[in-house]
């Protein structure tokens, strides 16, 4: 979030006319386990209060998991409370949080079928797959890279998902989500794959960089991040 949303946006400003300045405050978390996730995402209300101090115009609720381990819906859920927090501190912003993001941008590009890459271990990831297809997709395909640690995720090379999304069967899926989390890195692998396969491809994060464009009022378009950011939806 803190790395690839930022890098996203620095690449628009070389093509469009808007400049960002980004602020974050952190929920803390080690290991990706539930109950770790579900500390952390009590957290959420401190963060965005403390954003909402700056005046932000939009704030960015960074992990996936948090919210989809919650249960089916809970970004509906996690955005009004987020939102009202900021209401209540006279600094009114919208909310947008990446889980929320990547189901609608899997909308966005009328996908029915979808097939995606996650991190986390085997039981966080099958409810990851649970949450979208609660949203009405159809998930043909998943890979679990079983990573605990929260650091070594960030510390992926993104470019090894190129050839990481060849052990995941895309045949039958309308798009690939080739980090269906915001902590691991595949932004310099996005348009690579999305070449490679001939399918659109996304990221837990290049989804919550257009629901932020969205939310802004901004064209959506971002160079080399995928068809989502191309300036066509």
């Amino acid at each position: 979030m803190e790395t690839e949303i930022p890098a996203m946006l620095r690449s628009r400003e070389a093509v469009e006319p808007e400049r960002f300045t980004f602020h974050s405050s952190r929920m803390r978390m080690k290991e990706v386990t539930k109950e770790q996730l579900e500390s952390m995402d009590d957290e959420s209300d401190r963060c965005a209060a403390e954003l909402s101090d700056a005046q932000v115009d939009v704030l960015g609720y960074a992990c996936l998991v948090a919210i989809m381990t919650r249960g089916a819906g809970y970004h509906h859920v996690s955005q009004e409370r987020l939102f009202r927090v900021t209401v209540d501190n006279d600094a009114i912003a919208p909310v947008v949080t990446s889980a929320g993001a990547l189901i609608d941008a899997l909308s966005v590009l009328n996908t029915e079928r979808v097939a995606l890459i996650a991190p986390y271990m085997r039981p966080l990831t099958e409810q990851v797959v649970s949450y979208i297809q609660d949203e009405g997709f159809k998930v043909t395909d998943y890979l679990a890279l079983e990573i605990p640690d929260n650091l070594q995720v960030g510390a992926r090379d993104p470019l090894e998902l190129v050839d990481i999304v060849d052990q995941l069967d895309h045949s039958d899926a309308d798009v690939v989500v080739l980090s269906a989390c915001v902590q691991m890195p595949s932004l310099a692998a996005i348009q690579i794959v999305q070449d490679k396969i001939g399918k659109p491809v996304i990221s837990a994060a290049v989804a919550t960089s257009y629901h932020i464009l969205k939310q802004l009022g901004l064209r959506r378009y971002i160079p080399g991040a995928g068809e989502l950011l191309d300036g066509s939806h």
